[in-house]
């Protein structure tokens, strides 16, 4: 849900996703909020009850369109994209992805939403980080990607995602390709080794250490034994 669907299709039809959208793995649709709206100026916006800065989206032209889409394609989970959600992780998109068929994405604009689609409609409000956007789309994108990668087929290798930053709460380990030497650097002899044991645990100590000196929170998170918590 957006008032500019050529920017999100931009980003979510090029590459890996672009790929897996023409391959039927997954299906992306823009429904472009100004259609939904009763006037012929197709308003989505009014000044806010109270005053203040800027204008807020309205209630219902966000309903009417979500209601559309839910009775499309069936309720799935409605997120918000707000820099007052949650911070999105890697065991967020897993879980959108284990729990659900699909996601309505909301994205807001101007100085945020109507306080009662939220109460009414959103099951979760996710953020990308502790700043502001211009709107919801980057973030939406974000999430729709780190969510559809998961699908299986969507990567080339299917494995290759637990590999990752993030996906049991480590940094991912150095990665080296051709040549063996570059300038004066090389590559680290057990790489070269063909003991897959070996590089394994080199592999697993390499995570720890980074993390422990990039991400002393996730470090400090995974010797804890703690668990993501929960969008909702």
């Amino acid at each position: 849900m957006t008032l500019f669907p050529d920017s999100l299709l931009t980003m979510l039809t090029e590459s890996i996703i672009g790929r897996a959208v023409k391959k039927g793995l997954i299906e992306i649709r823009t429904h472009q909020i100004r259609d939904f709206t009763l006037n012929k100026q197709k308003q989505v916006d009014d000044y806010p009850y109270g005053g203040g800065h800027g204008l807020i989206m309205q209630a219902d032209p966000l309903y009417l369109c979500w209601e559309h889409i839910r009775s499309c394609h069936g309720p799935g989970c409605t997120i918000y994209l707000s820099p007052q959600g949650k911070v999105f992780c890697q065991g967020d998109a897993k879980q959108l992805y284990q729990d659900y068929e699909h996601l309505i994405l909301v994205c807001g604009h101007y100085e945020g939403i109507d306080e009662r689609f939220i109460e009414e409609c959103v099951d979760s409000e996710i953020s990308i980080g502790d700043f502001v956007i211009s709107g919801g789309e980057l973030a939406a994108a974000v999430v729709a990607d780190a969510v559809c990668r998961l699908v299986p087929g969507v990567l080339s290798d299917p494995m290759g995602v637990q590999d990752e930053s993030h996906w049991n709460g480590l940094l991912e380990y150095p990665q080296y390709s051709r040549p063996e030497v570059w300038h004066g650097r090389g590559v680290p002899e057990v790489l070269l080794s063909g003991h897959h044991a070996n590089i394994d645990k080199w592999r697993h100590e390499q995570s720890l250490e980074r993390t422990r000196i990039k991400r002393p929170d996730l470090y400090q998170l995974t010797e804890a034994g703690c668990q993501n918590p929960p969008l909702r």
